[in-house]
């Protein structure tokens, strides 16, 4: 009697104990919260969804605006266009001025921090971008942080951790494989740059990473806890669950490595390719980790990797597309050797290939690096017929053929750097008559959102090769003021360049452009030559085009524009950091004064 009530009484002093075993955190959704799992999973989703659609609203709304503004002012004179240079609320400018353009300091944005002339740190996001990223990285941590901590046994909270780590850095790398891809149906339609998306890209994949350092680590510690070192190493190696997401982690962590800005930037052409290749068995390690456990996550995972695919799959469509045809072949690039180590590329199309101004497009060689590709602005586009016309006589009556069916040559400037780009210069400065012939591979175009028809007031900056992002513009602009097609009544298009020599890049597109008709009347160009060999040498043309030795003084350019602005204005610059920043800077202190939008085009990576 006594043996059996101190038998009962064991046992229920055993059930009011909490359970102090460990093993059983350390495997399959044991102490694992899902409910608040898919909770914050539906959190993260939702708001990116909410973001999504509150940056659809906003663009529609600026569409319909300059829609608006377009057919309004189409027909209008510059000085009849004065009511579009006016503000009508102080809350929009002032939103740009302080958050859409402003940097997240005083004035630096995209001016590289310099290690050396191959290697940088990379830029600093913008005001409005550090809010973005600050958001999900708080939001993430804070989601992590919410622990059941009421739990007596230790062993189930860092179990809850793992979970909610594991999951969060699933979700996220949907949000990662979306923002990688060029082909993102998301960037025509919220007309967000690439180079936006390539830097959320980047930040989210920080996160995705310590989430599963973070969700590695907590398994690693309770599993260390049970079994010591011998048993985890057991289990990695004979545990296809735990060494499969041993070798996504693993996979992940060289990634962000390798993904640091000095070594990406001076190892780029390695890094992409190493980076597609880790990305893969990340990606495929994960797979396999959540199939063998049946986890609700394995579903997620094969979604962002048939997105994954289905991007790759739709980069080699555009390439076979565009750049293979029966009756042409393949595509042929004619590559040109110019002063000032630039080359002058000219891609021949098997098609006709539509080709907004602002666009952009990879290139890849046959003949350097055929898998290696990067992006460029494309400078010219020429379509011509696909065969010359030839005349010929039937029955005794002269007559000739036209052949409506078109192809399109697509011409770019790419400055000699390092990589692809010096070996491709040197490359063609040997060949016969500083000039390669090669095959080559168009990919594209990418860009080229940004419609500029509706402002009566355009400024143009430029910055070295960055002039051939500009010429498609003035093109068009100068086309679409003779059609009566277009607002702009106003073209001032500012180029720096360190010589006289780059003149050449674009020389026979910059005579195409000065002698289209009325010309005079709409365009001025300022040219500044910041290295002159002979400062007496740079001797203004004419009043329309005007050259200057040294730097312009933005600040001052800005204010003179703004005295004689034509309707609503647009500054667009590309070309280095420090330019952007200091026409940034110009355009940020003249928002009170007018409505005065601000496009810049980079390709930081």
């Amino acid at each position: 009697m006594v043996s059996t009530t101190t038998t009962q009484n064991a046992t229920a002093t055993n059930e009011t104990l909490p359970d102090m075993s460990i093993a059983p955190f350390a495997t399959a959704l044991n102490g694992v919260n899902q409910t608040m799992n898919m909770v914050f999973r539906d959190v993260i989703w939702w708001g990116l969804g909410v973001l999504a659609m509150a940056i659809l609203t906003i663009r529609l709304t600026q569409r319909a605006m300059a829609h608006w503004r377009h057919m309004s002012a189409m027909g209008l004179s510059a000085d009849q266009q004065a009511y579009w240079a006016k503000h009508t609320r102080s809350i929009f400018w002032k939103f740009k001025k302080y958050i859409l353009y402003a940097p997240l300091g005083k004035k630096r944005h995209n001016r590289e921090i310099k290690l050396s002339k191959a290697g940088n740190m990379g830029t600093i996001p913008s005001r409005f971008h550090s809010i973005l990223i600050a958001m999900f990285i708080l939001s993430n941590l804070a989601f992590c942080c919410v622990l059941n901590y009421t739990r007596q046994n230790k062993w189930s909270i860092i179990a809850e951790l793992r979970g909610r780590s594991g999951v969060l850095a699933v979700v996220n790398m949907i949000a990662l494989i979306i923002f990688a891809g060029r082909n993102n149906p998301l960037i025509p339609l919220l007309q967000i740059s690439f180079d936006t998306y390539n830097l959320m890209h980047r930040w989210v994949g920080r996160m995705v990473v310590l989430e599963v350092v973070i969700h590695t680590i907590c398994w690693a510690i309770v599993k260390h806890a049970a079994t010591g070192w011998s048993g985890m190493w057991e289990m990695m190696v004979d545990d296809p669950f735990i060494g499969w997401g041993t070798v996504g982690t693993v996979a992940m962590v060289i990634l962000l490595i390798q993904s640091f800005s000095p070594i990406r930037h001076a190892f780029y052409e390695v890094f992409l390719n190493v980076h597609i290749i880790l990305a893969f068995v990340a990606i495929i390690g994960t797979w396999i980790h959540c199939k063998v456990a049946n986890l609700p996550m394995t579903t997620w995972v094969e979604a962002l990797f048939i997105l994954w695919v289905l991007e790759r799959c739709i980069r080699f469509g555009r390439i076979l597309w565009f750049n293979y045809s029966r009756k042409e072949g393949w595509t042929k690039a004619t590559i040109q050797a110019l002063p000032g180590d630039a080359c002058r590329v000219t891609l021949r199309l098997p098609k006709q290939v539509s080709i907004k101004p602002g666009s952009h497009a990879y290139l890849r060689f046959g003949s350097v690096k055929m898998w290696d590709s990067h992006p460029f602005s494309v400078s010219w586009v020429e379509n011509k017929p696909r065969n010359p016309v030839l005349p010929y006589s039937e029955k005794g009556e002269s007559q000739r053929q036209q052949d409506t069916d078109l192809v399109s040559d697509v011409s770019f400037i790419i400055q000699a750097q390092t990589g692809m780009t010096r070996t491709l210069f040197e490359k063609a400065y040997a060949s016969h008559g500083k000039t390669l012939n090669t095959r080559a591979a168009f990919e594209g175009p990418y860009g080229g959102h940004h419609s500029l028809d509706s402002y009566g007031h355009v400024v143009l900056f430029a910055g070295s090769s960055g002039i051939t992002h500009q010429i498609p513009y003035v093109q068009h602009l100068i086309q679409g003021f003779n059609d009566g097609t277009v607002a702009t009544r106003k073209i001032t298009l500012v180029w720096i360049t360190r010589e006289t020599e780059s003149l050449e890049w674009v020389r026979p597109w910059m005579d195409t452009i000065l002698h289209m008709p009325r010309r005079r009347e709409i365009l001025n160009i300022k040219l500044f030559v910041t290295r002159p060999q002979n400062a007496r040498q740079i001797v203004s043309q004419s009043t329309t085009v005007q050259m200057t030795p040294g730097r312009p003084n933005v600040d001052l350019l800005m204010e003179k524009e703004m005295e004689s602005q034509k309707g609503a204005m647009c500054v667009t610059v590309c070309g280095p950091g420090g330019l952007a920043d200091n026409v940034r800077g110009a355009v940020r202190k003249a928002q009170h004064k007018g409505v005065v939008d601000f496009i810049e085009e980079s390709f930081t990576w």
